[in-house]
């Protein structure tokens, strides 16, 4: 070491520049690829090349942590409208599987969407439950019982997904795709037919309420 190098002052490592929508942005990449079980402030900031000190200047914790990430993806959701009273059931039906859909791309967000109580809702999943309960208001329910069959279908759609969601994650962990799993028909396929056969069923009786209203 040349005396040059002994004197001149050591630069300090620049830490790399924080924003709150960045820390969510690597939260919801380290969720889908290692699961909420993985999930801490210190694990975070480590992948991010930051001390895990510095992420609590723009989140408080690992719990609003968890309500940012799920209205993150919330975020990618297009609950459809409807035009008239005859549409709402096909919208509704269509809002049910592209919130499968988002919950299979993510599959942490089946275990954690409970622990987000009504105060907390983020913009995205605020907007997302109002237009699902527009959508069956349009159809003729009730305000007090939108709200209800909004939740019956929601809850269907996670309920159903969670099973789905944690046969794939374990499917991954073992390096295994599911067409390796189960020969013959596509088991994809299936799945989509299952959850779509219990969802109408759902709706079944939603309209059936309506009418008998």
């Amino acid at each position: 070491m040349s005396a040059d190098e002994r004197t001149r002052p050591r630069r300090e490592e620049r830490q790399p520049a924080l924003s709150r929508a960045l820390i969510v942005a690597a939260a919801v990449r380290l969720l889908d690829a290692e699961g909420i079980e993985e999930l801490s402030m210190r694990k975070l900031g480590t992948g991010m090349g930051a001390a895990a000190t510095s992420l609590y200047r723009h989140v408080t914790g690992k719990d609003e942590l968890i309500e940012l990430v799920l209205d993150e993806v919330y975020g990618e959701l297009e609950v459809p409208g409807a035009a008239s009273a005859a549409e709402w059931r096909d919208a509704v039906s269509r809002g049910g599987h592209d919130l499968r859909a988002m919950a299979l791309r993510h599959p942490w967000v089946a275990s954690v969407i409970g622990r987000v109580g009504p105060a907390r809702l983020g913009p995205n999943l605020t907007r997302a439950t109002d237009r699902m309960r527009a959508l069956l208001r349009t159809g003729g329910f009730p305000a007090d019982e939108a709200e209800l069959a909004m939740r019956a279908v929601v809850s269907y759609v996670v309920g159903a997904t969670t099973g789905e969601a944690a046969h794939l994650s374990r499917l991954a962990r073992g390096g295994r795709s599911e067409q390796e799993w189960r020969e013959g028909r596509d088991p994809r396929k299936v799945r989509e037919e299952n959850f779509d056969y219990g969802l109408q069923r759902v709706l079944d009786g939603l309209e059936t309420r309506l009418s008998r209203a």
